[in-house]
């Protein structure tokens, strides 16, 4: 499929000319019938990659816990929409109402669940997920943006890993202006090339932190979905979780490949490997205004709700390679080394309600 998919992408460039990374990447993840995540299902050991959700169950449970108390700090409402975006296997969102159920019924009980996913194939293991912890499929509503969730109610959303994948724009800093870095054709096959230099207005708060050489990464597509989730939440209440890796603000060229868990060419195979870049969060912030927002580190924000004091407790029942697996997941989740300090957490909270638990004390 990813030859055919290359084939396309040749044709479409020989024809109209090099093309920008954006579309070279929705392209690749979501193209109909040869897009990476229209499919396969990547998750897993069996995948390409392994998310935090599928390496401990305390991963959901600490977001679950987190969400139900700030429902709860925000007068518990009858009624929620409880939202995933990218939610994967489905695992992160059978976590978080499993944990609501036994720490904050009502709030499980009020929650009408959405998710937002565009593959038909991991819409079906979701399905099979939530069925397995006892919701059954008419108890789920799937749409293909987030822009098709109800509006009339709170919202708590969730989204981990969701930002990375959405497509993004390179620009090159020039001594006149920015070079979009485009896909083109190169020795008969895809490859990177740079357009000519131009003003870029997007970028011009960019001017005082950038030299001649540094690559600075847009993403068009995150910034209308951050508007959305901020105005719904600031309109009606709720909270929203993002976890992603990324830093405050880009510099540099971040986009990868990632195949069989190992990085990859990202132009030798398209539709075969993942295709991700890291997160702007200070454009994520920039984009939901009507919304407070504020950024922790994942390590800082997992400990911050407990996650050692869980994980004592869990270790308590187990023993052997088993014990081994579970010390090695809490330390993959929060070791600085590992995905600590790599990935951050955003959240988004109504002006004048609290932030939600763990985002009350000082930022580090």
């Amino acid at each position: 499929m990813s030859a055919a998919l290359k084939d396309l992408l040749m044709a479409r460039i020989e024809a109209e000319g090099p093309i920008s990374l954006a579309d070279y990447m929705a392209d690749c993840l979501m193209h109909p019938q040869h897009g990476y995540y229209a499919t396969r299902d990547p998750f897993g050991a069996g995948g390409d990659f392994i998310t935090a959700p599928e390496i401990s169950q305390m991963f959901g449970e600490m977001i679950g816990l987190c969400l139900a108390q700030a429902w709860a700090d925000q007068g518990a409402p009858k009624r929620i929409v409880l939202a995933e975006a990218g939610p994967g296997r489905g695992t992160l969102m059978a976590d978080i109402l499993r944990t609501a159920r036994r720490a904050l019924p009502a709030f499980a009980q009020g929650a009408e669940v959405h998710l937002v996913e565009t593959s038909e194939t991991l819409r079906a293991v979701q399905a099979a997920t939530l069925e397995a912890a006892g919701y059954a499929r008419a108890d789920v509503t799937w749409h293909d943006s987030v822009h098709d969730l109800p509006e009339d109610a709170p919202l708590y959303f969730v989204a981990n890993e969701f930002f990375d994948a959405l497509p993004i724009r390179q620009f090159e800093r020039a001594l006149d202006g920015w070079s979009e870095r485009r896909v083109g054709i190169a020795n008969g096959t895809l490859a990177l090339g740079r357009g000519a230099a131009a003003q870029i207005a997007a970028l011009d708060h960019r001017s005082n932190d950038t030299k001649a050489g540094d690559v600075v990464e847009l993403c068009p597509a995150s910034a209308p979905i951050m508007a959305r989730i901020g105005a719904q939440i600031e309109a009606r209440g709720g909270a929203a979780l993002i976890i992603d890796y990324g830093d405050w603000r880009s510099l540099g060229d971040t986009f990868q490949a990632l195949q069989d868990h190992a990085p990859a060419d990202p132009f030798a195979d398209p539709g075969a490997a993942d295709l991700t870049a890291h997160v702007d969060f200070e454009a994520l912030a920039a984009a939901a205004p009507c919304a407070h927002s504020r950024l922790l580190t994942q390590g800082v924000f997992l400990e911050r709700l407990g996650i050692t004091a869980r994980a004592q407790a869990l270790a308590k029942s187990l023993s052997g390679a088993a014990l081994g697996n579970h010390i090695a997941a809490h330390r993959r989740l929060t070791h600085p080394a590992e995905m600590g300090t790599l990935f951050k957490v955003i959240a988004l909270a109504p002006h004048g309600a609290p932030f939600p638990p763990g985002f009350d004390g000082p930022t580090p």
